[in-house]
């Protein structure tokens, strides 16, 4: 071949390769079920990414919520005025209403000298396993309100917990209403608060003993109340405690019960305890409490999209929810949508589907209040860089704005963390406050996200608190409404 042609060739496939590098998407191309990517100028445009200071922006939002302990009136009213109507990491109140947490605000304020323990359940997905954030809110209400021990507990924990350390034996058959392939189904919808329960025949014992995880906090080793919510159960069934050297005598249920709840008050705090259950029922939860305050239970289901709570039995749910006094109900979820979101109307399928779970948990709980946290940021590679899940900030926007016209709270938590790319920020701080798989969060992560959604809430308590001082001439109503 003649030089000139060769240099032709050369040319020309510069020249095809030029064109494509113009032409070519960014996002790549799509052939059936492949992917195609190529270089491209509108890639190249991009530069490089602006990344997120991680502690920086860390520090910034602990300080929104802080207020100066010497501020006169007006500068309190002009904070909680700002922080209700701007601040970024508030939790969104349905029609800007300020008086939203109230109720359960002044439950809370009296369960000591009420004696009442008043129970916040946290569902959530695999963001929340282990009572990872959980466990820092806990710990932060407990320290406000009173209150102790790792709370609400399953006859049989297939995960473990940092805040409990528990086993079973005898005759104790777990049933699930969500989960693989591997998890039983039970031919009834009677699942309970928990979203499984344990069938127990004949004779069986559940263990628990105080954690010594390292990442255990102070209050859920604090533990002087057992409880047990049952139901559907044989005549004459009974519960045996016993509780380090102590035992009690047996509790009996003479009758058959939809939903029944034993209860055993113990004089000092405990290390261990066992429960031996005799007859047939249906173990929906077993709480270790403390004294007189609130109660945060952890209820993680892995992989699940918060859409399976319809599938419950309501009347189960209903009586459970009475029973156990549950004023706050957390729904977490959003994230394991994600790999089926492909356009706006995959995202409106969701919210149908988000729709009828509020509407269900406003049916079984009308006495509890509900907040939603939507997703954390989550991380995907595209053309070699990991960039937030395309779909997600809209996803997020979407969860907001479906909470708020069900006219229930939403927490942004995909923004409270920063946002877009933040993500892979995390997993890039030192040490790492997300894991290698650019969407879970390390327990460090996840102290920090719990940390702030406790601050969030208590902002809103120290708004409830400071109403109560303000001088009759002040109408919050009027001054919150500018």
């Amino acid at each position: 071949m003649k030089a000139s042609r060769t240099l032709i060739f050369i040319l020309s496939v510069f020249l095809l390769l030029g064109v494509a590098w113009l032409a070519f998407p960014a996002e790549g191309l799509s052939v059936g079920s492949m992917e195609l990517r190529f270089p491209s100028y509108q890639e190249d445009r991009l530069g490089p990414e602006e990344e997120l200071d991680v502690d920086a922006f860390l520090e910034q939002v602990s300080k929104s919520f802080e207020m100066n302990v010497s501020a006169t009136l007006r500068d309190s009213l002009d904070f909680f005025h700002d922080y209700l109507s701007s601040n970024p990491n508030r939790i969104y109140l349905p029609n800007d209403d300020y008086t939203y947490f109230d109720s359960m605000f002044y439950l809370f304020d009296h369960a000591q000298s009420d004696k009442k323990i008043y129970r916040v359940v946290h569902y959530g997905d695999s963001q929340i396993e282990m009572d990872r954030i959980t466990s820092v809110l806990r710990q932060r209400l407990q320290e406000l309100f009173g209150g102790s021990g790792p709370n609400m507990i399953p006859a049989i924990q297939r995960v473990s917990s940092i805040s409990v350390s528990q086993s079973y034996s005898g005759g104790l058959t777990r049933y699930t209403v969500y989960g693989d392939s591997t998890t039983r189904r039970a031919p009834h919808s009677r699942y309970g608060v928990m979203t499984q329960f344990s069938q127990t025949n004949g004779q069986s014992n559940i263990s628990f003993y105080k954690s010594k995880h390292s990442q255990a906090l102070d209050k859920v080793k604090q533990i002087s109340k057992v409880s047990l919510l049952f139901g559907n159960n044989s005549e004459n069934f009974k519960a045996t405690l016993k509780a380090d050297t102590m035992k009690f005598d047996p509790l009996v249920c003479e009758t058959k019960e939809k939903v029944g709840l034993l209860e055993w008050e113990l004089p000092v705090n405990i290390n261990r305890g066992t429960l031996s259950l005799q007859g047939n029922a249906e173990v929906y939860a077993v709480m270790l409490d403390g004294d007189y305050g609130v109660a945060i239970d952890n209820i993680p289901l892995r992989g699940c999209s918060g859409t399976i709570f319809t599938r419950i039995n309501k009347e189960v749910m209903q009586k459970s929810f009475e029973l156990t006094n549950t004023r706050l109900i957390i729904l977490q979820f959003g994230g394991n949508r994600m790999p089926s979101i492909y356009n706006s109307k995959s995202i409106s399928n969701y919210m149908d589907e988000i729709d009828r779970q509020i509407d269900y948990f406003k049916e079984v709980a009308p006495q509890a209040t509900l907040l939603f946290i939507g997703p954390a940021d989550m991380g995907k590679s595209y053309n070699g860089r990991i960039g937030t899940w395309k779909g997600l900030p809209e996803l997020n926007d979407s969860l907001r704005s479906t909470a708020l016209r069900n006219e229930i709270a939403y927490w942004d938590m995909f923004h409270v963390m920063g946002g877009e790319g933040s993500m892979a920020q995390y997993v890039k701080h030192k040490p790492a406050l997300a894991g290698p798989d650019y969407i879970h969060f390390t327990f460090r992560g996840a102290q920090e996200i719990g940390d702030d959604l406790a601050k969030s809430l208590i902002t809103y308590y120290n708004f409830y608190k400071f109403r109560q001082t303000l001088p009759d001439y002040i109408d919050p109503t009027k001054y919150f409404n500018e």
